[in-house]
């Protein structure tokens, strides 16, 4: 539910630049009728919403810092020749997959820890001057696709690898192989990740050209070459394809994203001297604002258009679409709120601050069900143990905008304190636990990375330190 777009940098030891937007699984109705509509999954029992809700929260009732693994080798990694490589810096982000953790620090280094050993199990950067920019998990067929950067390029363009998770785990990171390598991803170049329809876009400034690949063996299943398209959008079993503004007007595409079929072309009327914010596809709704007017909601099979008061719906700084429900969320100024496709505001979620003002969502996570999500927010003014610098891991609920759950210094029980019952059959995992050098609140300071393994029922969080810490009952 995940779609990644990595730009080519020319500075990336010292910035990255990656737009992530959570997006659907699906098809479009009267646009791709081979896509198979998804099943919601039941996750409870139908005796009603109460049930759930306290389900919920007796499972993150015991989340307790467990373990803690540092991504930093102080003496340095293999024979690198980058010194930045070296230093220790933040972790951005965090991916996790078959008891293996991943954590890419901000430096460029990437490293693959166990679950089941709590070790290092290796470095994934497997050349001296490999600067590894981000991560994606490609469940089609179990690999952890790298995009990375190399010092012997002045750092402009990007080259992806894949390696299969059970390489990664036998510490053979060497094993993957490259990938589109027929390409130039040169700034302004990209590679984007969809795992919505399990494809992958690239675009080669050099010579126009946008291309998709099948993310299940890497073929190419066409491409688009018009130097007048500005940007590309992806949603459920569509592209849609925005050209560059014409006088009063933006000439638009809908694509099939399996064969790149043109569905509908059109133009959308515009305020001729006003800036465009954004234009987003979801199925057949166009999401369209324009620098101090209405939102605009067009559904393109009929063209029926509703608008949103401009003083209702402020522009905000990020999406996530919400497949399942038929809803999305908007981010702006560390606020979260639900809307529907009929521009009515659905939830204003409570207690639930976010602690970082331009909502990277490297750092909260939405669960499969798309019925809750995990973020790191601001701590409550009432936790004297935070004395403001820690915030809180807040498990809310999508629809109702509840905090359900949340992990904070208060609520957590010392490290040092043994959980085990003192009945002598139970035997005591404690004493032969890694030693864990953060206090509760340090590790709840500085998240700048999170991720939610729904399998283990685990949070992993990263610092700016480096270090990853892992929240688990």
């Amino acid at each position: 539910m995940d779609v990644r777009r990595i730009t080519a940098n020319p500075r990336p030891a010292r910035s990255r630049r990656v737009v992530a937007k959570k997006r659907p699984r699906g098809g479009v109705d009267g646009f791709v009728n081979t896509v198979k509509k998804i099943q919601r999954r039941e996750i409870c029992s139908k005796r009603g919403r109460a049930f759930r809700v306290c389900d919920v929260q007796e499972r993150f009732r015991n989340i307790r810092l467990q373990e803690e693994y540092d991504s930093h080798d102080p003496k340095g990694h293999q024979n690198t020749v980058l010194p930045f490589l070296k230093r220790r810096s933040k972790i951005i982000e965090i991916v996790a997959a078959h008891d293996t953790i991943f954590a890419l620090a901000q430096s460029g280094v990437c490293v693959a820890f166990s679950r089941e050993t709590n070790k290092r199990i290796c470095f994934l950067n497997i050349s001296p001057d490999e600067v590894i920019r981000s991560l994606f998990y490609n469940k089609n067929n179990d690999s952890l696709i790298t995009v990375s950067v190399y010092a012997a390029d002045s750092f402009t363009s990007l080259k992806c690898r894949t390696t299969r998770i059970e390489y990664i785990k036998r510490g053979q990171p060497e094993a993957g192989f490259a990938l589109f390598e027929s390409e130039s991803l040169k700034w302004p170049g990209f590679v984007e990740f969809d795992d919505v329809n399990g494809k992958v876009l690239t675009f080669s400034e050099q010579d126009s050209i946008y291309k998709v690949f099948d993310l299940k063996n890497y073929t190419m299943l066409f491409s688009i070459s018009d130097k007048n398209v500005q940007e590309i959008k992806i949603s459920p079993g569509i592209m849609l394809l925005i050209y560059n503004k014409s006088s009063g007007h933006v000439p638009l595409k809908i694509l099939s994203i399996e064969d790149g079929t043109v569905l509908k072309s059109f133009n959308h009327l515009l305020h001729r001297h006003k800036k465009v914010e954004f234009i987003e596809q979801f199925n057949e709704k166009l999401l369209v604002k324009q620098e101090n007017e209405n939102l605009q909601i067009l559904d393109v099979r009929n063209s029926e258009l509703i608008e949103v008061n401009k003083a209702e719906f402020k522009t905000p700084s990020a999406f996530i679409f919400l497949y399942e429900k038929q809803l999305f969320l908007t981010f702006r100024n560390r606020t979260v709120a639900v809307w529907n496709f009929k521009g009515q505001l659905v939830t204003s979620f409570e207690d639930h601050l976010l602690w970082h003002p331009d909502c990277n969502t490297n750092i909260l996570h939405i669960t499969s069900n798309q019925d809750l999500i995990v973020s790191y927010c601001k701590s409550g003014s009432d936790d004297p143990l935070t004395d403001g610098n820690a915030g809180s891991i807040n498990i809310s609920n999508i629809l109702t905008g509840k905090c359900l759950a949340k992990v904070t210094a208060t609520n957590n029980l010392p490290i040092n304190e043994c959980n085990c019952s003192n009945n002598s059959s139970v035997r005591c995992k404690c004493n032969s636990r890694r030693q864990i050098s953060s206090s509760v609140t340090e590790a709840l300071e500085d998240i700048t990375a999170l991720f939610y393994d729904e399998t283990r029922n685990e949070i992993y969080t990263g610092n700016k330190f480096g270090l990853i810490h892992v929240w688990s009952n």
